[in-house]
């Protein structure tokens, strides 16, 4: 995959937010984009005729696909519509991600299982659709949208979601070992807090059982009320979540194997990037002592 080669890449959750994003910031770059949304002709139509109306005003390849990364079959569809259409698929944004604020008592497990289903599993789905094809090709690229909370300074009341995104990173990590000899590169994106530019808080799900809920109420009532503007203040006034999306433009651009494990795009320096340099040099170490080298690329680790 040159750098200098238009490719085709499929973005997950690309309705809104970083997805939106980095959807339109790819075709922008000149590459065919598939912006993955789910029910496109009900829920997401205004998303979808917006896409639409960027692509021809922009005169840009940017083309909107039924995904839902909640159903094997839509991710199986989806992505037979790109190889249908393009014969060959090189990149895969997984991006699709839910969030939820509240005490994690106060969530049931059926809701955990449900942030997993979309932040966890929603990738394997999409994984098994694409790879295939993927490992056919002998090239690709998977760029895992993550977050600083993995590693970094994670605040209280969004324990679920970042449970979820912490199983996302393990999982990520395992298949770049796991798709290196196929030529498929790994890169994690990692935002810190981004309280503007996503719905990630306006559409954050809540507890299903109040009563736990409220028996939080009055020792951490106002912290958690005042959670999102407290982040906010951590961000500096120039803060974009346009800067993801440009992160995955380099990375995409970038010539296969010289691509980072890691990139941060974190305003508010909540510490993960040291972490991950740490924890990421650990791991290389390790694979080198078990005589694993040829798993890890040059990007493997700072």
């Amino acid at each position: 995959m040159p750098s200098d080669t238009p490719t085709t890449v499929l973005v997950t959750g690309a309705s809104s937010g970083f997805g939106a994003l980095t959807a339109r910031a790819l075709a922008r770059a000149g590459h065919t984009v598939y912006a993955g949304i789910r029910q496109p002709a009900t829920r997401n139509a205004s998303a979808v005729a917006e896409l639409t109306r960027y692509a021809t005003e922009h005169d840009v390849d940017l083309r909107a696909v039924e995904l839902d990364v909640t159903s094997q079959d839509s991710a199986d569809s989806a992505v037979a519509r790109v190889l249908a259409d393009r014969n060959r698929l090189d990149v895969i944004v997984h991006n699709a991600g839910h969030m939820a604020t509240g005490p994690a008592e106060a969530f049931t497990p059926e809701q955990l299982a449900q942030l997993y289903d979309v932040n966890v599993l929603g990738t394997q789905r999409v994984n098994r659709a694409a790879l295939p094809r993927l490992r056919t090709q002998g090239e690709g690229l998977l760029v895992w949208i993550g977050s600083s909370s993995t590693r970094g300074g994670c605040p209280p009341f969004i324990g679920p979601y970042f449970a979820a995104k912490a199983a996302m990173d393990a999982l990520a990590v395992s298949y770049a070992a796991e798709l290196v000899r196929f030529g498929i590169d790994t890169a994690i994106v990692v935002p810190g807090a981004f309280t503007t530019g996503t719905n990630h808080f306006r559409h954050a799900g809540e507890p299903a059982d109040p009563d736990r809920a409220t028996a939080y109420d009055e020792r951490y009532g106002t912290l958690l009320a005042g959670l999102d503007q407290r982040l906010a203040a951590l961000i500096p006034p120039d803060a974009d979540a346009a800067h993801v999306a440009d992160a995955v433009v380099r990375l995409v651009a970038l010539p296969a194997g010289a691509r980072p494990l890691r990139t941060h795009i974190d305003p508010s320096r909540d510490g993960s990037e040291v972490v991950s340099a740490v924890a990421d040099r650990v791991r290389a170490e390790f694979f080198r002592r078990a005589g694993l080298d040829d798993l890890l690329t040059t990007g493997s680790s700072l």
